[in-house]
């Protein structure tokens, strides 16, 4: 069945980060082979849409002084009389925001069809962490809510999200649809590994850790800097690359310094070229990702279609698909014990070159393989409407 897919979202290209990949690459694929689909997402200014597919920008304003986001005026009739005319078959939504009420200003009465809807967010840890006031929170969670009741079926991108829905206060029910990688599962050509092994002046004789992703301390950059601290001092060689940039490196490379891990790790700042992004996983050893607060680990599986090992923390999101010791290695959320698993990993660099194998074996779901079950869903979905869907009303994920 060839559908005409919306897929609407509050950050695309130029802004980066794990959502606005996720739509660019279901807009890809749905283009591609499955049906057709066009992006909907607000505008920004000398962007210009070189896409297969078709990206309707609408009104926005500056929130802050970068390029990293814009909101949305969902209220624009020019742009709802344009969006109305494409006749969507389905639209799915990827942000409780701008999105989800721009999506609900197309539907009318002639004219309604389904809305799925993907939490992709930690919502519930992100406001209590922002805002002190409870009737702040309160507020913040009710609005984000009402935007959710829009969706005629919820997804979630891992069951760890699906408890933050729940956190939230989500009554109805959702179903876990996980996310891809764009990577293929092949390590990145020889000359590509060798160029980052001269530019960062890398020893073959030395293990290579690296994270690749926004340099903020909620990412738990603090607990990896003082387990390597622990490294060093315990006389474990390595070296750190620090692949990305935020708002918290300056105060993250000040750090480093304190803990004198200096002459250990460099920072290579954003690096937006997908190949070359291939090439720091295929030459790391371990990749160490012990983030609590993502809900996809979409690096994890990045790393793993280089068959690089991860790093993760027992019982977080991203941890969910990896059995420890076999497909990748599981650490407690502490220093001490985030220090012992890498120690003991890097005592036996041919095991961890195993789990590397197997995590490319277990781990690694390509966006094909993902937006293929997700388009699957939507023509079930179409195909039943406008009966009830049976993800609204169950109460579990």
């Amino acid at each position: 069945m060839r559908l005409n897919v919306g897929l609407f979202n509050d950050s695309f290209p130029p802004t980066l980060n794990g959502v606005s990949t996720a739509v660019l690459c279901y807009a890809r694929i749905i283009q591609d082979c499955l049906g057709s689909s066009a992006v909907v997402t607000p505008s920004y200014p000398h962007v210009v849409d070189d896409y297969p597919f078709d990206v309707v920008r609408y009104p926005s304003i500056r929130t802050t002084g970068r390029i990293g986001f814009r909101a949305g005026n969902p209220l624009s009739p020019i742009q709802i009389r344009a969006l109305r005319a494409k006749q969507f078959d389905i639209m799915h939504v990827h942000s409780p925001f701008s999105s989800a009420l721009l999506a609900k200003q197309l539907l009318t009465r002639r004219q309604r069809v389904p809305i799925v809807m993907t939490y992709h967010t930690k919502y519930d840890v992100d406001i209590d962490t922002r805002f002190s006031n409870p009737q702040v929170r309160k507020v913040s969670k009710r609005f984000i809510l009402h935007n959710l009741s829009y969706a005629n079926e919820m997804w979630a991108v891992s069951r760890g999200a699906g408890e933050s829905l729940r956190a939230l206060g989500f009554k109805g029910g959702y179903r876990v649809m996980r996310n891809g990688t764009d990577f293929p599962h092949e390590p990145a050509p020889r000359e590509a590994v060798d160029e980052i092994t001269r530019m960062y002046n890398l020893r073959e004789d030395v293990p290579v850790l690296l994270f690749i992703g926004r340099m903020q301390w909620y990412k738990n950059i603090k607990l990896m800097v003082d387990s390597l601290a622990l490294l060093k001092k315990a006389g474990q060689p390595f070296h750190m690359l620090f692949v990305g940039d935020g708002y918290d490196r300056p105060s993250i490379e000040q750090y480093v310094h304190l803990t004198d891990m200096q002459d250990r790790t460099t920072f290579t700042g954003t690096v937006y070229d997908r190949e070359r992004l291939r090439a720091f996983y295929t030459r790391a050893d371990l990749f160490l990702f012990p983030s609590t607060y993502d809900t996809s680990g979409l690096v994890v599986m990045e790393a793993a279609s280089c068959d690089c090992p991860s790093l993760l923390v027992r019982g977080a999101c991203a941890a969910e698909e990896v059995e420890g010791d076999v497909t990748g290695l599981l650490c407690d959320e502490n220093t001490e014990s985030c220090a012992a698993t890498i120690a003991a990993a890097l005592q036996n660099m041919d095991r961890l070159r195993e789990i590397g194998k197997r995590a490319g074996e277990r781990v690694y779901v390509s966006w094909e393989s993902a937006v293929h079950a997700a388009y699957k869903r939507y023509e079930e979905i179409v195909a039943d409407w406008p009966h009830d869907l049976p993800y609204r009303h169950m109460t579990q994920g």
